[in-house]
């Protein structure tokens, strides 16, 4: 039988600060889930009864509010999460071109994960950049007016990187384009 699922230490005090911002738990809820999600990975469904345990919520709202918002992952995700935007603009400007060179590159479809646990790919909608489509995000990092030649220089370096053992943290494959 398995340890039960607990916070670290680290994320127990993390949690608690946040907490003792607001006058209500519940309001702590979506950073919370943030905290959980870098700790445990993903929300399963045993993070999930922990978050509503420490926040003494019902659990009906923690998997409301997890359910609802796209970057609250609730199934494990690679580490490069690429999320294509699909938006209009991004779609005028050619986001299903980068959505079928990152397929090729990656060999997986969307909303699959690659069978080394490197990348996930997903379609999103809007990433807030209308004026520089389209537009993508690589885990935190957003880059804007991508060509489906840049995408592809992106994946195979991030690849590469993984490959050497580096951790990349910033990608830059053209001198601009990113934030």
């Amino acid at each position: 039988m398995s340890e039960p699922l607990a916070f670290s230490d680290t994320s127990k005090r993390r949690i608690a600060e946040l907490v003792s911002r607001y006058p209500r738990k519940h309001a702590a809820l979506i950073p919370t889930l943030y905290i959980a999600q870098s700790e445990f990975g993903y929300l399963k469904p045993e993070v999930m009864e922990l978050v509503a345990a420490e926040l003494e919520i019902p659990l009906a709202s923690v998997m409301a509010t997890s359910t609802f918002y796209t970057m609250l992952h609730k199934k494990p995700v690679g580490k490069y999460h690429v999320q294509i935007c699909g938006n209009v603009s991004c779609y005028l400007r050619g986001c299903d071109d980068l959505i079928a060179t990152a397929k090729k590159v990656l060999g997986i479809g969307l909303g699959e994960t690659t069978a080394d646990g490197l990348f996930t790919l997903e379609e999103v909608q809007c990433l807030a950049a209308c004026g520089s489509a389209p537009a993508l995000q690589v885990n935190k990092d957003d880059h804007f007016d991508v060509t489906p030649e840049i995408l592809r220089n992106m994946l195979e370096k991030l690849r590469d990187d993984a490959d050497a053992g580096q951790k990349t943290v910033s990608i830059d494959v053209r001198g601009g384009g990113h934030a």
